[in-house]
């Protein structure tokens, strides 16, 4: 009987409690941040297997009664016959009539990854839509539609991982500030106001100019100044929380800081902190593909957004450059907008469950 009240219904097949029930029916209600989502999710999953939908070398050889997967192995020109003790080059047609005289091979969706350089293009790079080169090709005679899958991946994968980081050391913080109040938040406070108010895109440029640009260290760089996002917003929900009377029967019974924090108030304090993850993961992007688009972000010739940006801007006179680059950015910033709001308004209390809004 218990378990009947405390779960109520089932979503996509786990049982929920009728809060949650009433958050997703709100969520849902909002349908542009629900198909948002979705779409947003689609877009996702396929570009997390790029390297198997767009790459130069083949997915499966079978050469000679064996089976070889270039995909995850490299394997030398000698093993198809070849001369060379090399990686095979895929694309050569040398090699392509060795393997095809011994057996055949299964090449991905769009046999180009990021950093191909295809030779035989039909006009000068950058060449246009084609057969061959969907969204055409760069300046550098790389395809399109692979870089944008390749760049969409790494954007979103470096968005999520500096939201959840960010939003773990500012929810910490501002727990502890909010909490045990005092010294400790007026100390911290001021801290907070010389650190939010130093110029952070400046700062992250001058470091990323001095040290080797990398995925791993741009990302601590932006996390430096990224998670302060959060600890005002949590400071204040624990300044609220630290009094009230489950807390402080809590603390009657004995029950140490760190459970009534991150067991009993911490969970409160999330409601409010989940509604701007998806805005925090947009600006993430937002950085990241302004940083690429000046030439501070990832290492040269890395597959992102801002690149394609800084192609675009270098190639007026080749307009797929800029619809696809302006496109795809202000698709996927829209999407996380919308789904921000569509938390919102699942976490709003007042929130009634209506007909849907578009």
């Amino acid at each position: 009987m218990a378990t009947a009240n405390r779960f109520g219904k089932k979503i996509l097949g786990f049982s929920v409690t009728p809060l949650t029930s009433r958050r997703y029916a709100n969520f849902r209600a909002n349908r542009r941040a629900y198909w948002s989502f979705w779409l947003f999710l689609v877009m996702f999953l396929v570009a997390l297997p790029a390297e198997f939908i767009a790459n130069d070398r083949p997915l499966l050889v079978r050469f000679e009664g064996a089976y070889y997967f270039p995909i995850v192995v490299s394997y030398p020109e000698t093993a198809f016959g070849g001369s060379f003790e090399t990686e095979a080059k895929y694309d050569d047609p040398y090699v392509v009539d060795l393997i095809e005289q011994g057996g055949w091979m299964v090449m991905p969706i769009i046999p180009y990854s990021y950093d191909t350089h295809i030779s035989n293009l039909p006009s000068p790079a950058p060449s246009p839509p084609s057969a061959q080169n969907w969204l055409g090709t760069d300046d550098q005679a790389r395809d399109v539609v692979a870089r944008l899958l390749y760049g969409f991946r790494i954007s979103v994968l470096f968005g999520l991982i500096l939201t959840v980081i960010s939003s773990i050391v500012g929810v910490s913080a501002g727990a502890v500030q909010g909490y045990f109040g005092g010294w400790l938040d007026l100390i911290f406070q001021r801290f907070l106001e010389i650190w939010s108010s130093l110029p952070s895109l400046y700062i992250i440029i001058i470091v990323s100019a001095v040290l080797v640009p990398g995925f791993w260290t741009l990302l601590a760089i932006m996390l430096l100044f990224s998670w302060t996002s959060l600890v005002g917003l949590v400071r204040a929900e624990f300044f609220r929380a630290r009094n009230f009377d489950y807390v402080r029967a809590a603390e009657a019974l004995g029950l140490s800081n760190r459970k009534i924090m991150f067991r009993h108030v911490l969970p409160n304090a999330m409601v409010a902190t989940l509604t701007f993850l998806p805005f925090i993961t947009a600006g993430a992007l937002t950085v990241l593909t302004s940083l690429d688009l000046i030439g501070f972000g990832l290492p040269l010739g890395s597959p992102s957004l801002g690149e394609m940006l800084r192609q675009a801007k270098a190639n007026m006179h080749a307009p797929w450059l800029n619809f696809t680059a302006f496109f795809a950015i202000a698709a996927m910033l829209s999407l996380l907008i919308f789904i921000g709001e569509g938390v919102r308004d699942a976490f709003d209390p007042r929130k009634q469950v209506t007909g849907g809004s578009a």
